[in-house]
Order: C-alpha cells, then structure tokens, then sequence
C-alpha cells in the first residue's frame, strides 16, 4: 500500500513485538512514578469493625477526622457478615466465582455508602469503584476525602481461586491496590486484632504475636488462619511502589493515629 505524502512512522520498541514475550516483558522495567506519595489508604474491615454498628465505627470515624487535616487518607471499606450469607446462598445453587464476587462486592459498596454517609457533613464523597481512579485525585483536591468500596470491581472476570470457589481478591486486596496504583504513603487494614500470630489468639493462648515479616516468609508459613487475604501477599511480592501494609487493630482507640505516624503499633508485612 502507498503511503499517503507527509505521512510519519511512530516508532517504538513495541510496535513489531509480541508483547507476550518473555524478553521483552523483562525489557519494560523501569521506574515508577507515585501518583499521591502523601496518601493513606485506611481500610475498614466490615465484619470487625462495621458489624459491631455505632459503638466500634463512630469512634474510629471520629479518630479518622482529626488526623485528616495532617494525614490525608482515602477510605475503603469491607464488607461484613452479609457477604457471608449471600455467598453461601451463591455456592450452594452453583454459582461460578465471577457470579459470587459480583455479589459480594455489593454487601462491600452498602457498607461503603453508609461510612461516606456518616462522613458526608465533614466533606467527604462516594466514589463507585469502577471511578475511583479517574476521580480520586480530583476529588482530593476539591472535597476532604473519599470513601470506596473495598472489594475491586473484578466481578465476572475474577481470577479462579486455586482452592475452592471463593473470590481470592477481597477488600484487603482492593484496598492494597489501590495504594499501590498510586503510590500511597501507606495502607492500614483495621481489623479486630491486635495484628498477625502464629495461631489463632482467639483459640490458641500460646499464640505467638509476629510485629514484623516478610510476605514471602508468610507464604511460606502456611498458617491455616490469617487476619489478612493471602493474595495480598502474593502481590506485596511484586510490589513497585507500597511495599508494606500494616495490620492494626480498629477497636483501640489511637491505634490508627499512631499508624498514621509511622509508629510501630500492629503487624507490618513488608515485601
């Protein structure tokens, strides 16, 4: 075919590849860049922290406004025991994994609307989850903060669990994400313990509590209960930019605050 006069060639080093090739998926390595490197993703975990009501979420909403103004922090929220019942609904009439992570993720944007509900007064938004990359930065700059749904809008294209039919990526995963698309500062998960243990405190009074650990020495613990999703661990071993989450506990109050500082309070999993 003849080129039409004037016309130019757009060169690039991807344009004639596969971009399934092993070589060249290794060549594309490089810096990158941090979006919001002042954010903090704080996660609200829905059934420790929201199916508890008033006397668990109004405090922790009250210790999220007065450190706004110095920690500028996004909020995402979980969902609770709703999911549980829906999904158990889902799996007994046959559901796929997609089907049942469309689902879940609803119990997840209800528990959602209703913190930005609570925080709306303070001048803080709903974002859906399909916009919160489009909007969040926006958003920031023109209202005190934002509040989304945890659980990533994966839906029908959820990845098959390797066990089971469980949807892998939860609100810990979503949450997670979304720190690490932008760069955050940091990514606090508030649960209803105090952090991670060799077993299960709840059951095991010998349990051992674990301040700090890597990932990668996590997996390779395979403990049978965690307080955090494990795919959050498969992609902390692949992190570029937030390259720990730290686990606290949401119930004790100035817990979040001395995260929010960088003091050593719960479990940091660092990559």
């Amino acid at each position: 075919m003849n080129e039409l006069p004037g016309a130019q060639h757009v060169t690039s080093r991807l344009m004639r590849e596969s971009l399934m090739d092993k070589k060249l998926i290794a060549g594309t390595e490089s810096a990158v860049r941090a979006i919001l490197p002042t954010l903090n993703v704080v996660q609200i975990g829905g059934l420790s922290i929201m199916d508890r009501g008033h006397t668990a979420v109004q405090p922790l909403l009250d210790e999220i406004l007065a450190n706004q103004e110095r920690h500028k922090q996004v909020i995402g929220v979980g969902p609770g025991v709703r999911a549980r019942h829906i999904l158990s609904v889902g799996l007994d009439l046959g559901l796929p994994t997609g089907a049942l992570a469309t689902l879940a993720a609803k119990s997840s944007a209800q528990n959602a609307y209703m913190v930005s509900c609570l925080l709306a007064n303070h001048g803080f938004v709903y974002l859906e989850a399909p916009f919160i990359v489009q909007l969040l930065p926006a958003m920031l700059a023109a209202a005190r903060g934002a509040v989304f749904n945890g659980i990533p809008p994966y839906d029908l294209w959820e990845h098959p669990p390797a066990l089971g039919k469980i949807p892998p990526h939860g609100s810990d995963a979503g949450s997670y994400l979304v720190g690490e698309v932008f760069g955050a500062r940091s990514v606090i998960l508030l649960k209803d313990v105090d952090g991670l243990y060799s077993a299960d405190p709840k059951t095991n009074p010998d349990a051992r509590f674990i301040p700090e650990i890597g990932a990668a020495e996590l997996i390779a613990m395979k403990l049978p209960t965690l307080p955090i999703e494990p795919v959050v661990l498969e992609l902390l071993t692949r992190a570029r930019l937030v390259k720990s989450v730290r686990i606290v506990n949401g119930l004790k109050p100035g817990n979040l605050t001395r995260a929010l500082n960088g003091e050593a309070v719960g479990t940091l999993i660092h990559a």
